[in-house]
């Protein structure tokens, strides 16, 4: 007869748990009710230790999956039973835009505090962009750049995340290793405290990556962890009136633009009509057209 493990409270002696605990049936099935909604899913792991290691090893992989079904799937798809790091560090990359802080991680001017995302999307396809071509059988997902519009001297700042497909085994990684490319001296990756390698160090960072982000080429950095979480920021173009756009002969390149860009104060307003949203609201999720892209909803 096989026995079921058995999960003890280890927080303290006078904790109120070591009198028993619900059964892992009855509390799936409360938070499957509660849509597995991780700010509830955060403040029952506060609880105790048992509460909390029930919620890295159940809750937060039903949260993942529940969110992201595709992408999930893809990511386990070579035989790995669990995500790289853990699904806590992957629940929290999916809805947590880390933000910036000066002169931390990436020698920045400006403060941005991290935040919840609403709605984000994750798309291998603007992932495959940021790899270099020796790479490109590499999978990553990437979300698209968070704004933050009107950062001072850094203009638009846009900051994206990202996860590998089992970066252990990955050709960035193997790459980073030969080059010898030190780890950062001081910061860690925000999600799963582990050391982070810089892509721009390693020199990795292809010409496609400003082309897909919509970014200036010189004002691109991103980082890697050792659990295979990206992070990175980047100074996003401006936008121009679409009658003094010149139009490029290659369309797999930016358009060129006239020097008349609009004001600052009204990009905002620009792409959130460009996207059929409000002039004063955030614009809405762009329609999936990839298979290759999945929602993510909070």
């Amino acid at each position: 007869m096989i026995l079921p493990k058995q999960y003890r409270c280890t927080h303290s002696p006078s904790c109120q748990c070591t009198k028993g605990h619900l059964n892992e049936d009855v509390l799936l099935l409360v938070f499957q009710h509660l849509n597995w909604n991780p700010k509830l899913v955060a403040t029952f792991s506060c609880v105790c230790r048992w509460f909390d290691d029930f919620a890295k090893r159940v809750l937060w992989k039903e949260f993942c999956k529940t969110r992201a079904p595709k992408m999930m799937l893809d990511l386990q798809s070579s035989g790995s039973h669990c995500i790289d790091g853990n699904w806590r560090a992957l629940g929290k990359l999916l809805i947590y835009c880390s933000g910036c802080t000066q002169g931390g991680l990436f020698n920045s001017s400006v403060q941005i505090p991290g935040h919840f995302v609403y709605r984000t999307r994750f798309s291998r396809t603007l992932g495959k962009s940021l790899l270099p071509p020796q790479c490109r059988t590499d999978v990553l997902y990437v979300c698209d750049p968070c704004e933050h519009l009107d950062q001072g001297e850094e203009g638009d700042v846009g900051l994206f995340r990202g996860i590998f497909k089992s970066f252990p085994t990955s050709k960035v990684r193997k790459v980073i290793i030969n080059k010898a490319v030190p780890f950062h001296a001081s910061e860690v990756c925000p999600y799963c405290k582990a050391r982070l390698w810089s892509m721009l160090q390693a020199k990795i960072i292809p010409q496609s990556a400003c082309i897909r982000l919509e970014a200036y080429e010189d004002c691109i950095e991103y980082f890697v962890c050792l659990n295979g979480h990206l992070l990175g920021i980047c100074t996003l173009a401006p936008l121009s009136d679409s009658e003094d756009a010149i139009p490029s002969e290659d369309s797999n390149h930016i358009e060129k633009k006239q020097d008349n860009f609009l004001p600052k104060e009204n990009i905002l307003k620009r792409r959130n009509s460009l996207l059929g949203g409000s002039e004063n609201g955030p614009p809405p999720q762009k329609r999936l057209t990839n298979p290759n892209q999945c929602n993510i909803d909070v």
